[in-house]
């Protein structure tokens, strides 16, 4: 299978890598990529007012919350639905013709098109990362996430061969493994950032993002994102960006996208039971499906919307081929948050570890968060949580 390379090529991308920015206390979040060398100040002014950030680097985005809130107006803006036919070229650096927002799909549940994009683009940048990592036979790399202080590390081992094959064969088999791991990376440093909002941190020193960890269409077009770049990136005859906005549209389209009046009227059919509120929303719906019951992730369906739904799970990456190529891989978190400790109690009781392993840790996480939205917090999470051990 051949990559195109064109992605790879098409911009300079910073080194040290910062990943995404959400203010969740309103109506809206900022999402997106940037590199930190130089661009704070620019990325701030971005997830404040909606800007794009440094030229160089992934196009920064504003999320949404999908409600049917006034929002205030500069500050948390209300949330835009958007003309489904009129979503504009993706692009991986600024461009005012890209439109972002919240559309409504059939089988997809809402769907936040910066979150989609965003994840596409973040994928693009591990991929190349880690293609170029298993190139040089590194034994390791690292990025963080923007505004975050948790350093992500990946570590290789190689098969005893590797040295031995062709020129071709080992950028053949990079090029396979570097979508799989890109993927699977991407993902979870994702997540991770959810984790982190859930716990309360307050990225960039302001709102915590607590409100909106977990949104019900946070995973689901977090994934669809990582999904449809893999997509993109294996397509060889064309750029990036024109096979994003192609992969979008045809994703789009098989969900069953709908106008935007309806996905307004859908929308607030949920108002007091997914959320309440007229200028910033209380989030009373929360979708924790990461994946590790049975490895996809499934949409949260408004009641009602379309009479013949049929939700369209997304297959969470995994790493299950590497072993066929004699790779392994390791992927570590070293938190530094003072929430994140909470976090290492789950995994560690006994306050000995300093780091998580998505692989192993995020499903204790996770099962931790679902029996506190329901027993704490009385959110709506689908279904019930698992009981406490005895």
């Amino acid at each position: 299978m051949k990559i195109s390379k064109a992605p790879f090529d098409d911009y300079s991308i910073s080194t040290k890598k910062a990943h995404r920015y959400k203010t969740t206390a309103g109506s809206v979040k900022s999402f997106g990529t940037a590199a930190i060398t130089g661009c704070v100040y620019t990325l701030a002014l971005t997830a404040l007012l909606g800007l794009s950030g440094c030229n160089s680097t992934p196009n920064i985005r504003r999320g949404s919350l999908p409600t049917t809130t006034l929002g205030i107006p500069l500050l948390h803006p209300r949330p835009p639905f958007l003309n489904p036919d009129n979503l504009g070229s993706h692009s991986y650096v600024p461009n005012p013709f890209e439109k972002n927002g919240i559309v409504y799909t059939c089988d997809g549940g809402h769907i936040d098109i910066a979150h989609v994009r965003a994840n596409a683009d973040d994928t693009r940048y591990i991929v190349k990362k880690t293609y170029e990592a298993l190139m040089k036979k590194k034994k390791d790399f690292s990025f963080n996430l923007a505004f975050e202080q948790s350093r992500h590390k990946v570590y290789f081992t190689y098969p005893e061969n590797w040295d031995d094959l062709s020129e071709q064969e080992r950028e053949k088999t990079a090029q396979e493994l570097s979508l799989e791991i890109g993927a699977y990376i991407t993902f979870n440093a994702t997540l991770w950032h959810e984790f982190m909002s859930w716990f309360g941190v307050r990225f960039a020193l302001i709102d915590p993002q607590f409100n909106s960890a977990f949104s019900w269409e946070d995973v689901y077009s977090n994934m669809l994102g990582v999904t449809l770049a893999i997509e993109a990136l294996r397509n060889p005859d064309q750029g990036y960006n024109e096979a994003m906005t192609k992969a979008i549209e045809k994703a789009l389209k098989q969900l069953r996208v709908q106008p935007r009046k309806d996905a307004i009227k859908i929308t607030e059919t949920m108002r007091g039971k997914w959320f309440k509120g007229n200028r910033i929303p209380a989030m009373l719906r929360r979708n924790t499906d990461i994946g590790t019951d049975d490895g996809f992730i499934s949409p949260v369906l408004t009641p009602g919307g379309c009479e013949d739904a049929q939700p369209k799970p997304l297959a969470a990456p995994s790493l299950d081929k590497l072993s066929s190529y004699g790779f392994t891989v390791t992927y570590k978190i070293v938190p530094v948050y003072l929430e994140a400790n909470r976090v290492l109690k789950i995994i560690y009781p006994e306050g000995k570890g300093k780091y998580i392993e998505p692989l192993k840790d995020y499903p204790l996480i996770i099962d931790f968060i679902n029996r506190q939205a329901v027993e704490k917090y009385n959110y709506d999470i689908g279904a019930p949580p698992d009981p406490l051990p005895p």
